[in-house]
């Protein structure tokens, strides 16, 4: 175990550098911001809190604003890694050394990352404990797989679901902390970062730190994101949704065949061009989302699809979002990962 003590030297990762100390600055959680920052500052404090979601959302983050607010000085803080400390061992010295009081803190506070990696024999030596532990303990669970722990231990913990942050939530943090580093991204490159984190702060962030150590100048250009991280080209999206709307099914392979050629991954080029044919069909039959529209993708792609709606094309529809969501799900399992959308594109085009 170690203390939670962070690192301040000059080449510390940017999501840790610009990590949220307080409940103020989290973002994209703030139904678990409420219910937590509220029962502390009335004085209720739970003994045990499992906090659940996706990577990257937070969870450890939390956890350690959790102690923070307590006033658990880093002394007191106790973070393990449930992924390479999981058996019974590893729990039993949790269980001999929660009883000695805490160095300088009022508490002592146990935070367990990945704890559904647990044996069956280490949760059942922990469950006695997060049920009733001394006074002085406060343990804080973090998982990916909630379904793998133990209900016993679910209903004995205060439990927190994170969900994704959305794309424009990740996008307005990439760019701050660019600005904060010297750097200024070009339109779309900060929404292009987003989508490709997936819902991650970590992600994105990690993909920022990336682009920044290869930058040449201190204003970053949608070109360099896409060739850093290897992401599509615009262009290329809007060909295969150019070849759906005329209806030219032979435009529509040779997009798939240079995405192929150019060895880009079929789940981030499909993924773009779900998300230009969303907000396609959102303008269509929502025109007065227009302005919510403008604010979350560039100037580029707001011309690019007003263009296309306004031709009115009748396969830039409802029912062409649904295949190529089908598709998209099945990239996984294809055994050539251009597979899924070519049928898809047949399908969408009615070819026999």
């Amino acid at each position: 175990m170690k203390d939670s003590k962070i690192e301040t030297n000059s080449n510390i990762a940017l999501y840790s550098k610009y990590r949220p100390e307080n409940f103020a600055e989290v973002l994209g959680q703030d139904h678990i911001v409420k219910a937590i920052d509220g029962a502390l500052k009335a004085g209720k404090v739970s003994h045990a809190y499992l906090l659940c979601g996706p990577r990257g959302t937070g969870k450890t983050t939390i956890a350690r604003i959790i102690a923070r607010e307590l006033g658990t000085s880093p002394n007191d803080i106790y973070e393990m890694d449930a992924a390479s400390n999981r058996k019974i061992d590893d729990v039993r010295d949790i269980n001999n050394n929660i009883g000695t009081m805490p160095f300088d803190s009022k508490y002592k506070i146990y935070i367990l990352d990945e704890v559904h990696m647990f044996t069956k024999e280490a949760w059942n030596a922990l469950l006695k404990t997060i049920e009733e532990p001394p006074k002085h303990v406060i343990f804080i669970l973090a998982t990916t797989e909630l379904e793998k722990v133990p209900e016993t231990i679910v209903s004995r913990c205060q439990s927190f679901i994170f969900k994704k942050p959305t794309d424009i939530v990740l996008a307005s943090v990439v760019t701050n902390v660019a600005k904060k580093e010297g750097y200024t991204l070009e339109e779309g490159g900060a929404s292009l970062i987003a989508l490709l984190a997936d819902g991650a702060f970590r992600d994105a962030l990690g993909t920022l730190q990336k682009i920044i150590s290869f930058s040449q100048g201190k204003i970053i250009s949608l070109k360099d994101i896409e060739e850093v991280t290897g992401s599509p080209k615009t262009i290329l999206v809007d060909n295969f949704l150019d070849a759906i709307a005329s209806k030219n099914i032979e435009e529509g392979f040779l997009c798939i065949k240079r995405a192929g050629v150019d060895n880009l991954d079929m789940n981030i080029y499909l993924k773009m061009i779900l998300v230009k044919l969303r907000y396609a069909l959102m303008l269509r039959y929502a025109p007065k989302m227009k302005n919510e529209i403008e604010s979350s993708i560039s100037e580029h792609d707001m011309k690019y699809i007003s263009d296309l709606v306004a031709l009115k094309p009748e396969y830039i529809s409802s029912s062409t979002l649904s295949v190529l969501l089908g598709a998209y799900q099945s990239l996984c399992n294809s055994p050539i990962s251009e597979l899924p959308l070519e049928m898809a594109l047949v399908e969408i085009l009615n070819e026999k």
